[in-house]
């Protein structure tokens, strides 16, 4: 579900929504021989980039937009004006849907314009990348050493970094970004003599926890997304997690997930909640069911609920949340998502979890490949991320940034330092959104009363006809 759109909603004004641009561009492709010289006008003292995004004031991620022509575009020329550069930035916003955007570009990538600097949601990172419509930024730049040596890289931890990366290269500097974890209903966990510093080791400790919510009438002990009426929160709230605490990632090696093992012990902890009354299934099957079950949360009606940090920024919200929750912080409690079982989660991990976001990468054909380096690292510039928060607390992609503006918010602090550390991305391949509908179809499945070797074998179907046939999907 994590669409760029998604991202602002959560409030993450990094770099990923900060530049599209629609500049005039070079003629040559890249990953070709005859790539264009990336010291080209490096000397120029006369430069034109064009930043764009994905927002319009007063439509579509208007604070993005406000904040690129009031904010970030002034800063740079007159930086730019110091160092003897005249600079002309400009702005154009889009405001599309996020598919539509994606196209937009696409086309003009393959015919070899399109922006100097564009922003891409982190799943089409390696789509491009395969397209050959971006290149690495050690590429781009021409200059392996100038683009390490930034100084942005140490304070965006590794695992934030794969936003922006495919093959172990980096494309771009990646965004803001999120984390999932357990909310509990701290409230409930008193009646059910559960502690108020919960924090599972195993799913056998929150299906524990669910048991004991269960004995309290009108609750439902746990809420996991499931379905596809959720779509991608499906995969996201739910699947993903899961799946990469029993150490297993949707690809690994170029080849996607199938009918194996861990793709079964995920299946069958939705079937161990769903069918034994500690999960609602009817929420799972309507049209609204996430946002009912938002409600019911913050009406003391769900013990356990995965969700992102959205949930807590903007759904219980205690004043301008869709889910109003006064008693927000002394009522809500999180931890971290529990690996199947201790070290079984990926990396041998004892907790897991998930995030989402997008990233900005350099065009490989503009004219001005130095100068548009100059301007990626500016944007994403201790000050510049600062600055366009707008004095709001939110997670972004810099960890300087995030110990100072989180530190009044103990649950956004504890997402930037407990769980994007050991977060995970999905994988910025084409075949993804059909590989996450066959996820969605099969926990719908398993909710719905079939067996986890029916939904299992049923989903490697799907998958084999997405991924291309059989030798891209692994199973055992």
């Amino acid at each position: 579900m994590r669409s760029l759109s998604r991202l602002t909603t959560a409030g993450v004004l990094g770099a990923a929504t900060l530049a599209l641009l629609t500049g005039c561009l070079g003629s040559s492709g890249s990953g070709s021989s005859d790539a264009p010289d990336a010291n080209r006008n490096a000397e120029a003292k006369q430069v034109t980039l064009t930043i764009g995004a994905n927002s319009v004031k007063g439509g579509k991620s208007s604070a993005g937009a406000t904040f690129t022509e009031d904010v970030l575009i002034p800063k740079f020329v007159a930086e730019q004006k110091g160092k003897g550069v005249d600079v002309t930035v400009k702005f154009q916003g889009d405001g599309s849907d996020d598919e539509v955007y994606k196209q937009k570009l696409s086309l003009d990538l393959s015919n070899k314009a399109g922006p100097d600097l564009f922003s891409i949601d982190g799943i089409w990172v390696g789509e491009f990348a395969q397209a050959n419509y971006i290149k690495p930024l050690t590429d781009t730049v021409g200059d392996a050493a100038k683009v390490n040596d930034w100084d942005g890289w140490k304070q965006i931890p590794e695992s934030v970094q794969a936003l922006g990366s495919y093959n172990g290269q980096r494309y771009g500097v990646p965004g803001g970004t999120d984390g999932r974890v357990l909310y509990f209903n701290k409230k409930l966990f008193q009646q059910a003599g559960l502690p108020a510093d919960w924090q599972p080791k195993s799913w056998d400790d929150i299906i524990s926890a669910g048991q004991a919510l269960k004995k309290i009438a009108g609750v439902t002990p746990i809420q996991i997304n499931a379905g596809t009426a959720m779509g991608e929160a499906t995969t996201m709230q739910g699947v993903l997690p899961l799946l990469v605490g029993t150490g297993a990632a949707v690809n690994t090696d170029g080849k996607w997930l199938g009918n194996t093992p861990q793709l079964r012990q995920m299946l069958d902890f939705y079937h161990q909640i769903y069918s034994t009354g500690l999960g609602d299934p009817v929420l799972q099957r309507e049209a609204k069911g996430r946002d009912k079950s938002f409600a019911e949360f913050a009406a003391n009606k769900i013990g356990i609920l995965l969700e992102s940090d959205y949930f807590w920024r903007s759904v219980v919200e205690p004043k301008e949340g869709v889910a109003k929750m006064a008693d927000r912080d002394s009522a809500v409690g999180w931890a971290l998502i529990p690996a199947s079982k201790p070290g079984g989660g990926v990396k041998g991990q004892d907790f897991v979890s998930m995030s989402g976001g997008g990233a900005t990468v350099i065009n490989p054909n503009t004219k001005f490949p130095q100068q548009a380096w100059e301007l990626l690292q500016f944007m994403n510039s201790q000050e510049m991320v600062k600055e366009s928060l707008a004095g709001a607390a939110k997670i972004t992609q810099r960890s300087d940034v995030n110990s100072e503006v989180l530190k009044s918010d103990p649950m956004l602090t504890f997402i930037a330092d407990k769980v994007l550390p050991i977060t995970q991305f999905r994988p910025g391949l084409a075949e993804y959104p059909k590989v996450s509908a066959a996820l969605q179809q099969a926990t719908a499945d398993v909710v719905g009363g079939k067996s986890t070797d029916a939904a299992a074998t049923a989903y490697e179907k799907a998958v084999e006809a997405a991924a291309g046939g059989k030798d891209k999907v692994t199973s055992n």
